[in-house]
Protein backbone atom coordinates (compact mmCIF):
# COMPACT_ATOMS: atom_id res chain seq x y z
CA UNK A 1 0.00 0.00 0.00
CA UNK A 2 1.19 3.51 -0.84
CA UNK A 3 0.79 5.93 2.06
CA UNK A 4 2.41 8.83 0.20
CA UNK A 5 0.27 11.96 -0.14
CA UNK A 6 0.18 13.04 -3.83
CA UNK A 7 2.27 16.10 -4.61
CA UNK A 8 -0.69 18.25 -5.67
CA UNK A 9 -2.45 17.55 -2.39
CA UNK A 10 0.69 18.37 -0.41
CA UNK A 11 0.81 21.74 -2.18
CA UNK A 12 -2.85 22.32 -1.37
CA UNK A 13 -2.19 21.51 2.29
CA UNK A 14 0.76 23.93 2.43
CA UNK A 15 -1.27 26.71 0.80
CA UNK A 16 -4.08 26.12 3.30
CA UNK A 17 -1.59 26.23 6.18
CA UNK A 18 -0.32 29.64 5.03
CA UNK A 19 -3.88 30.95 4.75
CA UNK A 20 -4.66 29.77 8.27
CA UNK A 21 -1.53 31.37 9.72
CA UNK A 22 -1.84 34.66 7.85
CA UNK A 23 -5.61 35.20 7.68
CA UNK A 24 -7.37 33.17 10.38
CA UNK A 25 -5.02 32.97 13.37
CA UNK A 26 -4.96 36.78 13.84
CA UNK A 27 -8.75 36.64 14.31
CA UNK A 28 -8.78 33.83 16.87
CA UNK A 29 -8.66 35.75 20.11
CA UNK A 30 -11.44 38.11 19.04
CA UNK A 31 -13.89 35.64 17.48
CA UNK A 32 -13.17 32.20 18.98
CA UNK A 33 -16.30 32.18 21.15
CA UNK A 34 -18.63 33.58 18.49
CA UNK A 35 -20.98 31.15 16.71
CA UNK A 36 -20.07 32.71 13.37
CA UNK A 37 -17.86 35.43 11.99
CA UNK A 38 -19.46 38.83 11.32
CA UNK A 39 -20.76 38.95 7.77
CA UNK A 40 -18.26 41.61 6.68
CA UNK A 41 -15.30 39.61 8.04
CA UNK A 42 -16.54 36.33 6.62
CA UNK A 43 -17.23 37.87 3.20
CA UNK A 44 -13.77 39.43 3.09
CA UNK A 45 -12.16 36.07 3.91
CA UNK A 46 -14.26 34.34 1.26
CA UNK A 47 -13.18 36.94 -1.30
CA UNK A 48 -9.54 36.19 -0.48
CA UNK A 49 -10.23 32.46 -0.72
CA UNK A 50 -11.84 32.96 -4.13
CA UNK A 51 -8.90 35.02 -5.35
CA UNK A 52 -6.53 32.23 -4.29
CA UNK A 53 -8.64 29.53 -5.95
CA UNK A 54 -9.76 27.90 -2.71
CA UNK A 55 -13.49 28.60 -3.02
CA UNK A 56 -15.63 25.48 -3.47
CA UNK A 57 -12.47 23.36 -3.49
CA UNK A 58 -14.48 20.24 -2.53
CA UNK A 59 -17.35 20.71 -5.00
CA UNK A 60 -17.38 18.52 -8.15
CA UNK A 61 -15.84 20.10 -11.23
CA UNK A 62 -19.04 19.63 -13.21
CA UNK A 63 -20.69 22.05 -10.77
CA UNK A 64 -17.89 24.59 -11.10
CA UNK A 65 -15.91 23.51 -8.04
CA UNK A 66 -12.33 22.50 -7.53
CA UNK A 67 -13.04 18.77 -7.62
CA UNK A 68 -10.73 18.01 -4.69
CA UNK A 69 -11.39 14.45 -3.52
CA UNK A 70 -12.19 13.28 0.00
CA UNK A 71 -8.56 12.73 0.94
CA UNK A 72 -7.68 16.23 -0.20
CA UNK A 73 -10.65 17.61 1.70
CA UNK A 74 -9.35 15.90 4.85
CA UNK A 75 -5.95 17.54 4.41
CA UNK A 76 -7.52 20.98 4.00
CA UNK A 77 -9.84 20.56 7.00
CA UNK A 78 -6.98 19.41 9.21
CA UNK A 79 -5.26 22.74 8.63
CA UNK A 80 -8.44 24.79 9.05
CA UNK A 81 -9.24 22.99 12.31
CA UNK A 82 -6.01 24.16 13.92
CA UNK A 83 -7.61 27.59 14.29
CA UNK A 84 -10.66 28.21 16.48
CA UNK A 85 -12.32 30.41 13.84
CA UNK A 86 -14.59 29.97 12.01
CA UNK A 87 -16.47 27.93 14.58
CA UNK A 88 -16.62 24.15 14.10
CA UNK A 89 -20.29 24.04 13.12
CA UNK A 90 -20.39 27.01 10.73
CA UNK A 91 -19.48 27.10 7.03
CA UNK A 92 -15.78 27.35 6.32
CA UNK A 93 -14.30 30.27 4.44
CA UNK A 94 -13.27 27.88 1.68
CA UNK A 95 -16.63 26.32 0.88
CA UNK A 96 -20.23 26.81 2.05
CA UNK A 97 -22.35 24.18 3.72
CA UNK A 98 -24.28 22.51 0.88
CA UNK A 99 -26.03 19.44 2.26
CA UNK A 100 -28.44 17.14 0.40
CA UNK A 101 -29.16 19.65 -2.39
CA UNK A 102 -25.84 18.57 -3.88
CA UNK A 103 -27.30 15.13 -4.51
CA UNK A 104 -30.98 15.55 -5.34
CA UNK A 105 -31.64 18.81 -7.20
CA UNK A 106 -33.74 19.16 -10.31
CA UNK A 107 -32.40 21.64 -12.91
CA UNK A 108 -34.89 24.24 -11.66
CA UNK A 109 -33.88 23.68 -8.03
CA UNK A 110 -30.21 23.92 -9.01
CA UNK A 111 -30.74 27.42 -10.39
CA UNK A 112 -32.86 28.56 -7.46
CA UNK A 113 -31.04 26.91 -4.56
CA UNK A 114 -27.78 25.11 -5.30
CA UNK A 115 -26.11 27.66 -7.59
CA UNK A 116 -26.66 30.60 -5.20
CA UNK A 117 -25.22 28.53 -2.33
CA UNK A 118 -22.15 27.62 -4.38
CA UNK A 119 -21.61 31.27 -5.34
CA UNK A 120 -21.92 32.35 -1.71
CA UNK A 121 -25.06 34.42 -2.33
CA UNK A 122 -27.30 32.17 -0.25
CA UNK A 123 -26.89 30.07 2.89
CA UNK A 124 -28.75 26.95 3.91
CA UNK A 125 -29.28 24.80 7.00
CA UNK A 126 -29.89 21.09 7.62
CA UNK A 127 -33.11 20.61 9.59
CA UNK A 128 -33.37 17.00 10.77
CA UNK A 129 -33.18 16.75 14.57
CA UNK A 130 -36.30 16.83 16.74
CA UNK A 131 -36.89 16.73 20.49
CA UNK A 132 -37.99 13.09 20.23
CA UNK A 133 -34.93 12.07 18.25
CA UNK A 134 -32.74 12.84 15.28
CA UNK A 135 -31.20 9.48 14.44
CA UNK A 136 -34.43 7.45 14.48
CA UNK A 137 -36.76 8.36 11.57
CA UNK A 138 -39.59 6.34 13.10
CA UNK A 139 -39.76 8.95 15.88
CA UNK A 140 -40.07 11.90 13.52
CA UNK A 141 -43.12 14.02 14.35
CA UNK A 142 -42.84 16.74 11.69
CA UNK A 143 -45.35 15.88 8.97
CA UNK A 144 -45.84 16.95 5.37
CA UNK A 145 -49.29 16.15 4.00
CA UNK A 146 -49.83 16.29 0.23
CA UNK A 147 -52.77 18.49 -0.76
CA UNK A 148 -53.14 18.89 -4.53
CA UNK A 149 -50.10 20.93 -5.70
CA UNK A 150 -48.50 21.57 -2.31
CA UNK A 151 -47.51 19.98 1.02
CA UNK A 152 -48.86 21.20 4.35
CA UNK A 153 -46.09 20.99 6.96
CA UNK A 154 -46.37 21.02 10.76
CA UNK A 155 -43.73 20.30 13.38
CA UNK A 156 -40.62 21.50 15.20
CA UNK A 157 -36.91 21.01 14.62
CA UNK A 158 -34.27 21.71 17.27
CA UNK A 159 -30.49 22.25 17.42
CA UNK A 160 -30.40 23.58 13.84
CA UNK A 161 -27.05 25.27 13.27
CA UNK A 162 -27.13 28.41 11.14
CA UNK A 163 -30.93 28.58 11.02
CA UNK A 164 -30.90 32.30 11.83
CA UNK A 165 -28.82 33.12 8.75
CA UNK A 166 -30.19 30.52 6.36
CA UNK A 167 -32.00 31.74 3.26
CA UNK A 168 -33.68 28.34 3.08
CA UNK A 169 -33.64 25.12 5.08
CA UNK A 170 -33.47 21.52 3.92
CA UNK A 171 -36.29 20.15 6.01
CA UNK A 172 -36.95 16.47 6.69
CA UNK A 173 -40.55 15.53 7.36
CA UNK A 174 -42.72 12.42 7.49
CA UNK A 175 -44.82 11.98 4.35
CA UNK A 176 -45.88 8.36 4.96
CA UNK A 177 -45.58 5.54 7.46
CA UNK A 178 -42.16 5.51 9.14
CA UNK A 179 -42.44 2.10 10.81
CA UNK A 180 -39.81 0.67 8.48
CA UNK A 181 -36.21 1.99 8.72
CA UNK A 182 -35.93 5.15 6.66
CA UNK A 183 -39.44 4.77 5.31
CA UNK A 184 -41.77 7.71 4.77
CA UNK A 185 -39.28 10.56 5.26
CA UNK A 186 -38.95 13.21 2.54
CA UNK A 187 -36.83 16.33 2.17
CA UNK A 188 -38.18 19.80 1.33
CA UNK A 189 -36.58 23.12 0.44
CA UNK A 190 -38.33 25.76 2.53
CA UNK A 191 -37.51 29.43 2.00
CA UNK A 192 -36.99 31.81 4.88
CA UNK A 193 -40.07 33.98 5.28
CA UNK A 194 -42.50 31.28 4.19
CA UNK A 195 -45.74 31.95 6.15
CA UNK A 196 -45.97 29.74 9.22
CA UNK A 197 -42.23 29.15 9.49
CA UNK A 198 -40.40 30.92 12.32
CA UNK A 199 -37.41 30.70 14.60
CA UNK A 200 -38.12 29.46 18.11
CA UNK A 201 -35.69 29.00 20.99
CA UNK A 202 -32.00 29.79 20.64
CA UNK A 203 -29.86 27.24 22.47
CA UNK A 204 -26.85 28.42 24.48
CA UNK A 205 -24.35 25.55 24.39
CA UNK A 206 -21.03 24.96 26.13
CA UNK A 207 -19.32 25.16 22.73
CA UNK A 208 -19.41 28.25 20.53
CA UNK A 209 -22.30 26.80 18.51
CA UNK A 210 -25.64 28.58 18.96
CA UNK A 211 -28.26 26.45 17.19
CA UNK A 212 -31.96 27.24 16.91
CA UNK A 213 -35.39 25.70 17.06
CA UNK A 214 -37.46 26.11 13.89
CA UNK A 215 -41.26 25.97 14.15
CA UNK A 216 -43.52 25.01 11.22
CA UNK A 217 -47.23 25.78 11.65
CA UNK A 218 -49.46 25.11 8.64
CA UNK A 219 -46.59 25.85 6.25
CA UNK A 220 -47.53 25.40 2.59
CA UNK A 221 -44.72 24.28 0.28
CA UNK A 222 -45.19 23.66 -3.46
CA UNK A 223 -44.58 20.14 -4.74
CA UNK A 224 -41.74 21.61 -6.84
CA UNK A 225 -39.77 22.16 -3.61
CA UNK A 226 -39.61 18.47 -2.76
CA UNK A 227 -35.98 17.36 -3.02
CA UNK A 228 -35.67 14.05 -4.82
CA UNK A 229 -38.74 11.82 -4.66
CA UNK A 230 -41.18 11.12 -1.80
CA UNK A 231 -39.66 8.74 0.73
CA UNK A 232 -36.06 9.41 -0.38
CA UNK A 233 -35.35 11.83 2.46
CA UNK A 234 -33.66 9.40 4.82
CA UNK A 235 -31.24 8.24 2.12
CA UNK A 236 -30.39 11.88 1.34
CA UNK A 237 -29.87 12.51 5.05
CA UNK A 238 -27.69 9.42 5.46
CA UNK A 239 -25.51 10.30 2.48
CA UNK A 240 -25.04 13.78 3.93
CA UNK A 241 -24.35 12.47 7.43
CA UNK A 242 -21.81 9.94 6.15
CA UNK A 243 -19.74 12.76 4.66
CA UNK A 244 -20.31 14.92 7.72
CA UNK A 245 -19.14 12.13 10.02
CA UNK A 246 -16.10 11.41 7.88
CA UNK A 247 -14.92 15.00 8.12
CA UNK A 248 -15.17 14.88 11.91
CA UNK A 249 -11.90 12.97 11.53
CA UNK A 250 -9.69 15.70 10.03
CA UNK A 251 -11.28 18.37 12.20
CA UNK A 252 -10.43 16.36 15.32
CA UNK A 253 -6.93 15.57 14.01
CA UNK A 254 -6.03 19.18 13.27
CA UNK A 255 -7.31 20.39 16.61
CA UNK A 256 -5.65 17.56 18.56
CA UNK A 257 -2.35 18.09 16.76
CA UNK A 258 -2.26 21.71 17.87
CA UNK A 259 -3.13 20.74 21.45
CA UNK A 260 -0.31 18.18 21.50
CA UNK A 261 2.16 20.71 20.10
CA UNK A 262 1.21 23.15 22.88
CA UNK A 263 1.67 20.39 25.48
CA UNK A 264 5.08 19.40 24.13
CA UNK A 265 6.33 23.00 24.04
CA UNK A 266 5.17 23.58 27.62
CA UNK A 267 6.64 20.30 28.89
CA UNK A 268 10.05 21.22 27.45
CA UNK A 269 9.95 24.76 28.84
CA UNK A 270 8.38 24.34 32.28
CA UNK A 271 10.64 23.22 35.14
CA UNK A 272 9.59 21.57 38.38
CA UNK A 273 11.93 20.61 41.19
CA UNK A 274 14.90 21.61 39.08
CA UNK A 275 14.10 19.65 35.91
CA UNK A 276 11.87 20.11 32.85
CA UNK A 277 8.41 18.54 32.94
CA UNK A 278 9.46 16.59 29.86
CA UNK A 279 11.76 14.47 32.03
CA UNK A 280 8.84 13.17 34.13
CA UNK A 281 7.58 9.75 33.15
CA UNK A 282 3.95 10.74 33.80
CA UNK A 283 4.27 13.55 31.24
CA UNK A 284 6.14 11.35 28.77
CA UNK A 285 3.39 8.74 28.83
CA UNK A 286 0.70 11.38 28.26
CA UNK A 287 2.59 12.65 25.22
CA UNK A 288 3.21 9.13 23.91
CA UNK A 289 -0.44 8.08 24.30
CA UNK A 290 -1.60 11.23 22.54
CA UNK A 291 0.84 10.75 19.66
CA UNK A 292 -0.21 7.12 19.15
CA UNK A 293 -3.92 7.89 19.23
CA UNK A 294 -3.49 10.87 16.90
CA UNK A 295 -1.68 8.70 14.38
CA UNK A 296 -4.32 5.97 14.62
CA UNK A 297 -7.11 8.49 13.99
CA UNK A 298 -5.26 9.89 10.98
CA UNK A 299 -4.75 6.46 9.40
CA UNK A 300 -8.38 5.51 10.05
CA UNK A 301 -9.60 8.76 8.52
CA UNK A 302 -7.42 8.53 5.42
CA UNK A 303 -8.50 4.94 4.80
CA UNK A 304 -12.18 5.93 5.01
CA UNK A 305 -11.54 8.86 2.66
CA UNK A 306 -9.78 6.49 0.27
CA UNK A 307 -12.82 4.21 0.23
CA UNK A 308 -15.08 7.14 -0.52
CA UNK A 309 -12.79 8.27 -3.35
CA UNK A 310 -12.85 4.76 -4.83
CA UNK A 311 -16.65 4.82 -4.90
CA UNK A 312 -16.83 2.10 -2.23
CA UNK A 313 -19.30 2.08 0.60
CA UNK A 314 -17.88 3.94 3.61
CA UNK A 315 -20.95 4.12 5.85
CA UNK A 316 -19.51 2.05 8.68
CA UNK A 317 -16.03 3.60 8.26
CA UNK A 318 -17.52 7.09 8.63
CA UNK A 319 -19.09 6.07 11.94
CA UNK A 320 -15.81 4.49 13.09
CA UNK A 321 -13.93 7.69 12.22
CA UNK A 322 -16.38 9.92 14.05
CA UNK A 323 -16.47 7.66 17.12
CA UNK A 324 -12.72 7.24 17.47
CA UNK A 325 -11.50 10.65 16.32
CA UNK A 326 -13.89 12.63 18.52
CA UNK A 327 -13.02 10.53 21.58
CA UNK A 328 -9.33 10.87 20.69
CA UNK A 329 -9.66 14.67 20.61
CA UNK A 330 -11.23 14.68 24.06
CA UNK A 331 -8.37 12.64 25.50
CA UNK A 332 -5.58 14.59 23.80
CA UNK A 333 -6.95 17.98 24.84
CA UNK A 334 -7.59 16.74 28.37
CA UNK A 335 -3.97 15.56 28.66
CA UNK A 336 -2.71 18.86 27.25
CA UNK A 337 -4.68 20.75 29.90
CA UNK A 338 -3.29 18.46 32.61
CA UNK A 339 0.27 19.04 31.42
CA UNK A 340 -0.26 22.81 31.56
CA UNK A 341 -1.74 22.67 35.06
CA UNK A 342 -3.64 25.81 36.09
CA UNK A 343 -2.59 27.63 32.95
CA UNK A 344 -4.42 25.03 30.89
CA UNK A 345 -7.70 26.02 32.55
CA UNK A 346 -7.24 29.69 31.75
CA UNK A 347 -8.43 31.57 28.71
CA UNK A 348 -4.88 32.68 28.04
CA UNK A 349 -4.57 29.47 26.03
CA UNK A 350 -7.01 27.92 23.53
CA UNK A 351 -7.14 24.60 25.39
CA UNK A 352 -10.23 25.26 27.52
CA UNK A 353 -12.10 26.31 24.37
CA UNK A 354 -10.87 23.17 22.61
CA UNK A 355 -12.14 21.06 25.50
CA UNK A 356 -15.64 22.57 25.37
CA UNK A 357 -15.71 22.17 21.61
CA UNK A 358 -14.43 18.58 21.79
CA UNK A 359 -17.12 17.64 24.28
CA UNK A 360 -19.83 18.84 21.93
CA UNK A 361 -18.48 16.75 19.05
CA UNK A 362 -19.25 13.46 20.74
CA UNK A 363 -22.95 14.37 20.45
CA UNK A 364 -23.37 16.42 17.26
CA UNK A 365 -24.11 14.65 13.95
CA UNK A 366 -24.89 11.44 15.79
CA UNK A 367 -23.70 10.71 19.32
CA UNK A 368 -20.94 8.24 20.11
CA UNK A 369 -23.61 5.77 21.22
CA UNK A 370 -25.39 6.07 17.87
CA UNK A 371 -22.08 5.43 16.08
CA UNK A 372 -21.58 2.27 18.15
CA UNK A 373 -25.10 1.14 17.26
CA UNK A 374 -24.43 1.69 13.55
CA UNK A 375 -21.10 -0.14 13.65
CA UNK A 376 -22.47 -3.08 15.64
CA UNK A 377 -25.52 -3.34 13.38
CA UNK A 378 -23.38 -3.42 10.25
CA UNK A 379 -21.11 -6.16 11.58
CA UNK A 380 -23.73 -8.27 13.34
CA UNK A 381 -25.98 -8.23 10.28
CA UNK A 382 -23.15 -9.39 8.03
CA UNK A 383 -23.26 -6.25 5.88
CA UNK A 384 -19.68 -5.44 6.89
CA UNK A 385 -16.87 -7.95 6.86
CA UNK A 386 -13.92 -7.85 9.23
CA UNK A 387 -11.59 -6.83 6.39
CA UNK A 388 -13.18 -4.16 4.22
CA UNK A 389 -10.03 -2.64 2.75
CA UNK A 390 -10.63 -2.54 -0.98
CA UNK A 391 -13.95 -4.35 -0.64
CA UNK A 392 -17.38 -2.93 -1.56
Amino acid sequence: MNFEIPEELRRLRESTRRFVLEELMPLERQYADDPDLPDAVRNALQDKAKALGFWNFDIPRELGGGGVDNLGTCLVLEELARCLVPAFRTPTVFSPYVGPILYGCTPEQKKRYLDPVLSGDKRTAFALTEANGGSDPSRMRTTAVLEHDHYRINGNKIFITGADKADFVQLFARTADTSTPGGGVSCFLVDRGTPGMRLGQRFELMSSDRPWEIVFEEVRVPVSQLLGVPGQGWKLARDTLDVGRLIHGPKAIGRAERALELAIAHANQRETFGAPLATRQAIQWMVADSAVELNAARLMTYQAAWRADQGLDFHVEASQVKLYADDMLMRVVDRAIQIHGGLGLSRELPLEHMFRDARSRTITEGSSEIQRMIIASEFLSGRSGLNRFGQP
